[in-house]
C-alpha cells in the first residue's frame, strides 16, 4: 500500500493546507499525519511557553478533525531539530512512507533541518514542499534587475501586480478517507506550562469566525481606529496566523469576498488591513533573501557599531512596565498579562527602550518573544529593526518617537493607561501622561514610578550614539 506522511509545523489546520491537500490527492494512498515538538529548539528561540500552549490546544484541534476523517495525527516529542530530523527518518521507515508532504518554513534553521531530511531520506522516500504560508512564495518579487527590495512601498506595488497575476485560491479540507479513528490525544509539551487564555479559543472553526467577524463589521473602519489601542480596532488573528491555525490566503480571499474593491481602493480600511498582510510577506521574503537576519545581524551593518546601555536596571524597568511613562508601562503590562500587545504600541515601546534608554534592540526582540502570543520571527525581527532604525526601510535614526506625545496622541483620555495602570485611576485626562506633574501640584502622593530617564537628554544622547557609529564606521572604510 502506498502511504503517504504530512509533517504539520505552522500549519494547525486542515483547510487550505497545501500539503494536506495533496497527500490526500490520491484517494488509494494510506494518510498519517506527525507533528513534532522540540522543546530544547524552543528555548534556544525563546517561544513564550504560552504560545507552546496554544500550539498544543490547537494541535488538540486537528488531531480531532483528522481523526473524523480517517487520519491518524502522531504526536512526537523530541529535544531539537537533528533528533527530529533522525525520528521522522526512523518513522518513514517504520511505516514505509512513500511521500513525505509539508509546508515550508523560511527561517536559517527550518531550512536546513529540511535539507538534512531530504538527503537522509534520498532513495527511501519522496519529499514534497509547499509553498504554503505565504500569499506569494520567497523570490517571487523582485526588483527590474532580480533583487530583493530593500524598501516596502515599491516591494508592496510590485507585490499586488504579481497577486492579481496568481491563483491564491483557498483549498478545501480533506474528504473522509475512512471509518473515524480513536483519538489518541496529544501528551503535554515539555515546557514551562501557562495559558493560552480565552481570548483565543482554539481550533480554526473559532479563528475563521473572527475573521468573517472583522471583513463584515469592523475592516471599514480599520483605518480609523487601528491606532487607538483603548478601542477594539484590529482584527486580533495574529496568534492564528503564526502557528498557521489561518492562512493568508483565507484571509485575503475572505476581505475580497466582503470588500471586492479592496485592491481599488488604497485610502479604504479593507486595503489598510490588506498593507498589514504584505508587511508580513514583506518581512518573510527579506528573511529569505537576507539569511542573517535570522541570527541576530542588523541589516545595515554600521549599526552593530553602537555603544549600548548594558544596564539591567533599566531593561527590567521596561520588562516590568515600571518606566514612569505611562503608555509604555500600560503597554508593557499588557504584554506580560495577555502574551498581545496592540501594534502601535509595540513602535513606541521598541522606540523608548532603544531611542530612550539606548538598549540593544535585540534584548527587546528576544522579551517580546518570550512573552508574544502570536511570537514570529520574521515579523518581530522585522518591526524590532524598523523601530531601532537599524533594518531595511527603518524609520531614520534621528526619528524619534516622544513616548509622551505618543500617549496623548493615541490615549488621548487615558482610557487604556488607566485600565493597565489602576494606580493612576484618579490622574485627571488632562494629566494622565505626566501624572507627577498632577501629584505635585495637588499635593498626592502616587504608587507609580518616576520617569527612568529625561526624554530630551536620552534622545541627544541616542543621536550622538548613532552619529558615532556612522562616523566611524565611514572613517573605518
Amino acid at each position: 500500500m502506498i502511504t503517504h506522511l504530512v509533517w504539520l509545523r505552522n500549519d494547525l489546520r486542515i483547510t487550505d493546507n497545501k500539503a494536506l491537500h495533496a497527500a490526500c490527492s490520491n484517494p488509494d494512498a494510506r494518510v498519517l499525519a506527525v507533528f513534532i515538538a522540540t522543546p530544547q529548539q524552543w528555548k534556544r528561540h525563546h517561544m513564550a511557553p504560552r504560545q507552546a500552549a496554544f500550539i498544543h490546544a490547537n494541535l488538540l484541534e486537528v488531531q480531532r478533525a483528522l481523526a473524523e476523517r480517517g487520519i491518524e495525527l502522531v504526536s512526537q516529542e523530541c529535544s531539537d531539530f537533528p533528533a527530529a530530523v533522525n525520528w521522522l527518518v526512523s518513522f518513514c521507515r517504520q511505516q514505509q512512507v512513500s511521500a513525505l508532504f509539508y509546508n515550508r518554513q523560511y527561517e536559517i534553521n527550518e531550512r536546513r533541518r529540511d535539507e538534512q531530511l531530504e538527503q537522509a531520506l534520498t532513495g527511501m522516500t519522496t519529499c514534497h514542499g509547499f509553498d504554503d504560508g505565504l500569499l506569494l512564495p520567497p523570490g517571487d518579487v523582485k526588483t527590474g534587475s532580480g533583487e530583493m527590495y530593500k524598501v516596502y512601498t515599491p516591494f508592496r506595488r510590485a507585490f499586488i501586480q504579481r497577486l492579481t497575476e496568481s491563483d491564491v485560491t483557498s483549498l478545501p479540507p480533506p474528504r473522509p478517507r475512512g471509518k473515524v479513528i480513536a483519538n489518541a490525544g496529544v501528551g503535554a509539551f515539555n515546557y514551562p506550562p501557562a495559558e493560552a487564555g480565552a481570548a483565543y479559543p482554539a481550533g480554526e472553526e473559532a479563528a475563521l469566525r473572527r475573521l468573517r467577524a472583522f471583513c463584515r463589521e469592523q475592516v471599514a473602519d480599520y483605518l480609523k481606529l487601528r491606532d487607538f489601542p483603548a478601542i477594539a480596532g484590529t482584527s486580533n488573528l495574529s496568534p492564528y496566523l503564526a502557528i498557521g491555525v489561518l492562512s493568508p490566503r483565507q484571509c485575503f480571499n475572505r476581505l475580497r469576498a466582503e470588500c471586492p474593491r479592496v485592491l481599488e481602493e488604497p485610502q479604504s480600511g479593507a486595503f489598510a488591513w490588506l498593507n498589514e498582510l504584505i508587511w508580513r510577506e514583506f518581512y518573510r521574503h527579506l528573511m529569505v533573501a537576507h539569511p542573517a537576519l535570522c541570527m541576530q545581524r542588523p541589516f545595515i551593518a554600521w549599526t552593530d557599531r553602537i555603544r549600548w546601555n548594558r544596564s539591567e536596571t533599566d531593561l527590567q524597568a521596561w520588562q516590568q512596565g515600571c518606566t514612569g511613562y505611562p503608555i509604555v508601562d500600560a503597554a508593557m503590562r499588557q504584554l506580560n498579562h495577555t502574551g498581545w500587545m496592540h501594534n502601535r504600541l509595540r513602535m513606541i515601546c521598541a522606540s523608548f527602550l532603544v531611542k530612550d534608554l539606548l538598549i540593544d534592540w535585540r534584548a527587546g526582540e528576544r522579551y517580546f518573544m518570550s512573552q508574544l502570543l502570536d511570537g514570529d520571527l520574521a515579523a518581530n525581527n522585522g518591526g524590532w529593526q524598523w523601530a531601532a532604525s537599524t533594518g531595511t526601510d527603518a524609520v531614520p535614526y534621528f526619528r524619534i518617537f516622544n513616548p509622551t506625545t505618543q500617549g496623548e496622541r493615541f490615549d488621548p483620555q487615558g482610557h487604556f493607561i488607566r485600565r493597565w495602570l489602576p494606580e493612576l485611576a484618579e490622574v485627571p485626562d488632562k494629566d494622565i501622561h505626566q501624572p507627577h506633574r498632577w501629584a505635585q501640584k495637588e499635593g498626592r502622593e502616587l504608587d507609580y514610578p518616576l520617569p527612568i530617564v529625561d526624554h530630551r537628554q536620552a534622545r541627544l544622547d541616542t543621536l550622538a550614539a548613532f552619529e558615532a557609529a556612522r562616523r566611524f564606521d565611514g572613517n573605518s572604510m
